[in-house]
């Protein structure tokens, strides 16, 4: 029980590391460029790490690496842009909170992962958590924003179950680079299209697409990946829920922004919510490994490596 409670601590760096994303963003890096911001933290550093793993997809490991590229990163990316760009950051991020009950329903029809009351409980807590946090009055509808959104939600939630369903033959890090190629490659063009050239880029650019694509990106998909690896889905995607609570917290401390009785309660909730919902399915992992003692594998400490 307690290395599924460490692994899952350690997932727990990705929804954090993204949330701290949005303040990096909007402090350092060129505006209105979200496309081609997107694309500098995929295909740069993907193709950063396939220098150090210099191993190419073999078979049907070729389309698979492909599909597991768009959902996750390139369609996932041009879907969250339009959301951004047509609704209210409040809720768009709240809309997007919904992505554990999708995750763990695509889990029960694909991998057989049943979902547990408690953890559809706390995803549910959770989203209520994450509206109060983000959502403010006075919000607007918009269907194609509402539409882009939730086919986000769609198209990352089936990525993160397939991983679990095909099993690559590689290692955490290969499997990364082959997805951050790929949806690189697709953002290229659209970013190119979308937003014409690249803008100028001081030194303060160059900091935050640092500090986005080692840390935000690399390091951040590589916990994530190693948790839906290893434990179930339910359990993984409710730690995403900390993603808007690391926003938050940021957001406050660095930034100044308000943060009152109504963020308090929103935030109290996502973390019941998350927590709620972890020890049945934790439980059930235990059970399942009684006979088998895998070893831990040593992704993270080789990444650190990489990083350094």
């Amino acid at each position: 029980m307690e290395t599924n409670w460490r692994i899952l601590a350690t997932t727990a760096i990705a929804p954090i590391a993204w949330g701290s994303g949005y303040y990096v963003t909007e402090t350092f890096l060129p505006p209105d460029r979200p496309l081609f911001g997107a694309m500098v933290r995929a295909l740069p550093f993907g193709l950063l790490l396939l220098a150090f793993r210099p191993r190419l997809p073999t078979g049907d490991w070729w389309w698979k690496a492909a599909v597991l590229g768009i959902l996750n990163v390139g369609a996932f990316f041009v879907l969250i842009f339009v959301a951004a760009y047509r609704l209210p950051g409040g809720m768009a991020a709240t809309l997007t909170a919904t992505s554990p009950i999708a995750i763990m329903l695509l889990a029960w029809l694909l991998v057989r992962e049943r979902p547990h009351v408690a953890s559809l409980a706390g995803a549910v807590t959770g989203a209520a958590g994450v509206a109060l946090l983000v959502l403010r009055s006075g919000f607007a509808a918009d269907p194609v924003g509402v539409a882009a959104s939730l086919g986000a939600v769609a198209m990352s939630s089936l990525g993160y179950v397939l991983i679990k369903r095909w099993r690559a033959p590689v290692d955490l890090l290969t499997l990364t680079a082959w997805q951050l190629v790929a949806g690189g490659l697709v953002l290229l063009p659209i970013a190119l299209v979308v937003e014409g050239a690249p803008p100028p880029i001081d030194a303060r650019a160059v900091g935050g697409f640092l500090f986005l694509g080692l840390v935000a990106t690399l390091l951040a998909n590589v916990m994530w990946f190693r948790g839906l690896r290893d434990l179930p889905a339910a359990a993984v995607s409710l730690v995403g829920l900390l993603n808007p609570v690391a926003g938050t917290v940021l957001g406050v401390a660095l930034a100044g922004e308000a943060f009152g009785a109504a963020q308090a309660a929103g935030m109290s909730l996502v973390l019941l919510g998350v927590v709620a919902g972890q020890p049945a399915v934790l439980a059930a992992v235990r059970r399942r490994r009684r006979a088998d003692d895998v070893p831990e594998p040593a992704d993270t400490e080789e990444l650190v490596r990489v990083a350094a």
